[in-house]
């Protein structure tokens, strides 16, 4: 009996139970994802014109991406806490909505809903940070593929959410709502005491790449399976029972990693071996906290980073604290007689824990976050502008492509995730290598976009979707190795950023100007044609019609594809001059590469 409790607390201590239950809680963490389902209902129960239902999308887009708050109570508060604060955040401001849209209370005004939009959708930042904080934590030497599946999870959750919402088969609209600010909620509070730092750091174990492969088969089978009821939904229209059918099968699907911590620690471990694997690692290890001995600031003469060998770098962190404690007491020697000047080193090295503010300041920082804004910027400018996209080329069914980008989006986060991880791990090179060569898979898709060959529509949906969330697995991973995990909730929060100002400049102001630029030289056009072939009373009634804003062929976004692969390559160049300044600092986390 005694037994069988270590085993159950050891069960409940183990990271890949957190590791499961953080990829269910992404699963519904992405709600900002369904808001092209929630604006119909909004926009038909309120009354509300097209510019509104974008004011409203602003709102959400601000919500989903400002996290500094969310990011500031993880470090301070327990997750379970922060947790709390966001599903609190995702029942009230989704809830509120739901409430007017049926008009349980008052509508309130534009400015109040969008308000209530960005609260409701600000609850997920929480989701994210409090995942990605304690998975980064407890799996150190598995960044990319953890920051991959999780981020996959995230974007994947609307079409999880719009599956399950479809047994429910309400006759009423605004149940959808409803499910948004109930659903996520619950799951956030039935998790939130799982999902925590639980010193994964002494766990590391030789059945980690078995399981990662599972997690990764799964993953696979369940982008597959979600492509293919997509499909199917389109094409047949499905009874209620197989609907419920095809819902089961998607959960099983969720449910099955649960088999990992349960077969770690109740079924493969004796005793011995169990608590042999929880002592450190012998292998070298990431940077961790300073312990109490190490927190101390580290005397440095401003002379030693001139006067070491280059090679001292490349060195274990034993042997390069050794070196340069050489070198300093030969320095200091010299500055007794006053022949060198002493200063103290402010501040962490790359590698090591930064604060926000420290990481500010610092070259590889904005390298990185502008290499975001320009990559991701430019992917959600197609994803946002996807559906007028191919209809001004002609193609009825924009939604396939919708679906299409979604599952790209989520293989793309995958996969980068997981090359990345064979690039710094077995040749300890910048993972920032992985993010331009998926920037040069949306310069090419941006391309493709703008010639509008034929089926070019499909390989740019492909190689854009792809590399936009490939960023998504790569960045986090890549900061929380040069800026450290004690802040990375921070760190996180701050790059995400990014991504809605690069929309915000390349989808609010060049897509949408080029585009109603081009609308309006069509209707221009066909203006002046009707005006030729009519005469008399019909051509006055013609000549005060408004004017069409709707652009067809492939000059709508000709010039702005062109555009945003150009912006692609320059993210690149920033991308290949981030490799070059932290070549050292990859090598000295992860040794030498594999010969």
């Amino acid at each position: 009996m005694a037994e069988v409790g270590s085993r159950v607390r050891g069960f409940l201590r183990n990271r890949w139970l957190v590791f499961v239950a953080a990829m269910w809680m992404q699963s519904c963490a992405g709600v900002g994802y369904l808001f092209g389902s929630l604006s119909p209902v909004i926009k038909a129960s309120l009354g509300y014109n097209q510019r509104q239902v974008a004011g409203l999308g602003v709102a959400k887009d601000l919500g989903d991406s400002v996290g500094f708050l969310a990011g500031t109570l993880c470090a301070v508060l327990p997750l379970w806490a922060a947790l709390l604060v966001g599903a609190a955040q995702n029942l009230v401001g989704y809830g509120w909505v739901w409430l007017a849209v049926t008009r349980r209370v008052p509508v309130p005004p534009l400015w109040v809903m969008c308000i209530l939009i960005f609260i409701g959708n600000n609850g997920e930042t929480y989701f994210n940070t409090a995942a990605l904080v304690s998975c980064v934590q407890n799996f150190p030497k598995s960044r990319g593929p953890i920051v991959g599946i999780l981020k996959g999870f995230a974007g994947l959750s609307g079409a999880i959410l719009t599956q399950i919402y479809a047994i429910v088969h309400s006759p009423d609209d605004a149940a959808l709502i409803f499910m948004v600010a109930v659903g996520p909620t619950m799951v956030v509070i039935a998790l939130m005491f799982i999902v925590r730092p639980v010193g994964g750091h002494r766990q590391v174990r030789p059945s980690d790449g078995t399981s990662f492969t599972f997690v990764y088969s799964v993953c696979l089978l369940l982008a597959t399976y979600l492509m293919g009821v997509m499909l199917l939904e389109d094409l047949v229209d499905l009874s209620q029972s197989v609907t419920v059918l095809l819902t089961i099968i998607l959960i099983i699907f969720l449910l099955v990693p649960i088999v990992i911590p349960v077969l770690l620690s109740f079924f493969l471990d004796d005793g011995e071996t169990f608590y042999a694997l929880l002592l450190p690692s012998p292998r070298k290890e990431e940077p961790t906290a300073p312990t109490s001995s190490e927190e101390q600031q580290e005397v440095i003469l401003s002379e030693v980073e001139d006067e070491k060998p280059k090679d001292v770098d490349l060195l274990p962190a034993s042997e390069r604290q050794k070196r340069i404690a050489e070198l300093q007491t030969r320095l200091f020697q010299a500055a007794a007689v006053g022949a060198v000047r002493v200063k103290r080193r402010k501040g962490p090295r790359r590698g090591e824990d930064f604060t926000l503010m420290q990481a500010l300041i610092k070259a590889d920082f904005w390298l990185l976050f502008f290499s975001l804004l320009l990559g991701s910027g430019s992917g959600l400018t197609v994803i946002d502008n996807l559906g007028q996209m191919s209809q001004s080329l002609g193609y009825e069914e924009t939604h396939i492509f919708v679906s299409m980008i979604s599952i790209w989006n989520f293989l793309g986060r995958i996969g980068g995730g997981y090359f990345s991880e064979i690039i710094v791990k077995d040749y300890a090179y910048p993972r920032a290598i992985a993010l331009a060569i998926a920037q040069v898979l949306m310069a090419i898709g941006h391309f493709n976009f703008a010639m509008a060959w034929p089926g070019t529509m499909y390989i740019g949906t492909l190689l854009v979707g792809v590399g936009y969330g490939a960023h998504w697995a790569i960045v986090p991973a890549a900061a929380s190795e040069l800026f450290g995990v004690k802040n990375f909730g921070a760190l996180y929060n701050f790059l995400t950023v990014a991504n809605p100002a690069g929309s915000l400049v390349f989808s609010g102001v060049i897509a949408s100007g080029i585009y109603d630029a081009e609308a309006a030289k069509q209707a221009q056009q066909r203006h002046s044609s009707t005006l030729l072939a009519m005469s008399g009373r019909v051509a006055n009634i013609a000549s005060e019609a408004a004017p069409s804003s709707k652009c067809e062929g492939a000059i709508c976004f000709f010039l702005s594809s062109l555009i945003m692969s150009g912006l692609c390559i320059i993210a690149f160049g920033l991308s290949l001059i981030l490799v070059y300044r932290t070549k050292i600092v990859y090598t000295s986390l992860y040794g030498k590469p594999r010969t």
